[in-house]
């Protein structure tokens, strides 16, 4: 069974762990890095199976001094939304339902707070087909495209009513 909940600073050096695994499809993210993400949160959770932390979900609100091209993007288009900077779900667990998990938590939490867009991006390039049919289950619809990481990488922009 899987348990969402809060992410606590003793999850932090786990988060780090499993953030440098996908560090290619996320980006760098060290303790530090974690700590400022966390302090402009206002979701940050993790999925727990059998007490182990196998997956976590960082999403970040309007209105915040955060500094993030494709966070950027979003906030010169809307007024109101809730940016995910980061899923992350540990390989061995991939495919049992944890990410969906988080994400129909994040949903639930972005309505319960009258947060009616849900946004994030995914790379088209190099493609992240995986990511792409994850995302269009839950209903995101691409709003734009941007290079990012000195035009290494390009994403989709993505918008979900949540």
């Amino acid at each position: 069974m899987t348990l969402i909940r809060d992410t606590t600073d003793a999850d932090f050096s786990r988060i780090v762990k499993l953030n440098t695994v996908e560090e290619q499809q996320t980006s760098p993210m060290s303790l530090q890095r974690l700590r400022l993400l966390d302090k402009y949160s206002s979701y940050n959770r993790v999925a727990e199976i059998e007490g182990e932390v196998v997956a976590f979900l960082l999403a970040i609100p309007a209105g915040v001094p955060y500094e993030n091209e494709n966070y950027d993007w979003f906030s010169r288009r809307f007024q109101s939304f809730l940016y995910i900077d980061r899923i992350v779900v540990a390989a061995e667990f991939s495919g049992r339902g944890v990410g969906s998990s988080l994400y129909a938590d994040l949903f639930a939490f972005a309505r319960s707070n009258n947060i009616g867009t849900i946004t994030c991006e995914y790379n088209i390039k190099p493609l992240n087909p995986a990511s792409r049919a994850f995302h269009g289950k839950f209903g995101f619809k691409e709003a734009g495209t941007q290079w990012v990481a000195n035009a290494t990488k390009q994403v989709s922009l993505q918008c979900a009513e949540a």
